[in-house]
């Protein structure tokens, strides 16, 4: 579990950077606009998001599938953890090469969560389903909320979002610090009524995280960003949607600890 828990703490660090790192305007702005049929589009990204879905469910369920066969899953959970968090710092910082670093990204994600997920379900059976589910009905919710105007994002809730997200993130690094002393915040991984209200406020801002997501990949849609930005795009909601993943599965073990 320890291993779990510094390597999630990597994906926060990498979640954190600027609310969702792959949706920051500077970067679009630097990418410049295409020319007529090489834009990126809503469309295009959706296709390339189902592509990366692929690419994490496939090594996931691989991983998963070995543990129910009584084989270890460790090594996975290092090799995906630490692989995909270079990979994604690749495609943040050189998001031209998105085509084949997303999907690189994915697969590795894909067993460091199966690896993750194996954990959980050695201790509570069935959690990891659950978790999956709620993490893609969250999704639902939060795009029907967008598409039907239910909620707006304004430059005031965008810069709530992104004040919360950074605020999250100092929580867990001061976190991480303690851990290495041997210590913690209860709140983290203990259950009670303050661990379960902490893990419910973290998925919630996840959830609206989504929210940025999609606001963002429309917006630079008509504007006419470069068509590889398609899979930078869907590269970023993979990234909070592993968040969330994430989140939840930590609020159901600790549902289930009590």
């Amino acid at each position: 579990m320890e291993i779990q828990q510094k390597l999630n703490y990597k994906e926060m660090a990498f979640i954190e950077k600027s609310s969702n790192p792959a949706f920051s305007s500077k970067l679009f702005d630097k990418q410049g606009f295409a020319a007529e049929g090489q834009r990126m589009t809503v469309q295009g990204t959706v296709n390339k998001s189902l592509i990366l879905f692929v690419c994490t469910i496939i090594p996931a369920y691989y991983v998963f599938d070995m543990f129910l066969a009584g084989s270890g899953t460790t090594s996975f959970l290092l090799i995906g953890g630490i692989g995909g968090f270079i990979a994604a710092l690749v495609t943040i910082f050189k998001p031209t090469v998105a085509p084949i670093s997303a999907p690189i990204y994915a697969a590795l994600e894909g067993l460091f969560l199966g690896g993750v997920s194996a954990l959980a379900e050695s201790m509570y059976p069935g959690i990891a389903f659950q978790a999956v589910i709620l993490t893609f009905g969250t999704m639902f919710v939060m795009l029907f909320a967008y598409r039907s105007g239910l909620i707006k994002v304004t430059e005031k809730l965008r810069s709530g979002i992104i004040a919360a997200t950074g605020a999250i993130f100092v929580v867990y690094m001061i976190n991480f610090v303690m851990s290495m002393f041997g210590s913690s915040m209860p709140m983290m991984h203990e259950g009670g009524l303050m661990g379960i209200g902490f893990s419910l406020l973290v998925i919630g801002i996840a959830a609206m995280n989504l929210l940025l997501d999609f606001d963002f990949i429309e917006k630079n849609a008509r504007q006419g960003a470069p068509k590889y930005m398609e899979w930078f795009s869907a590269f970023g909601l993979m990234v909070t949607l592993v968040w969330l993943y994430l989140e939840i599965l930590r609020l159901l073990m600790k549902l289930n600890r009590d």
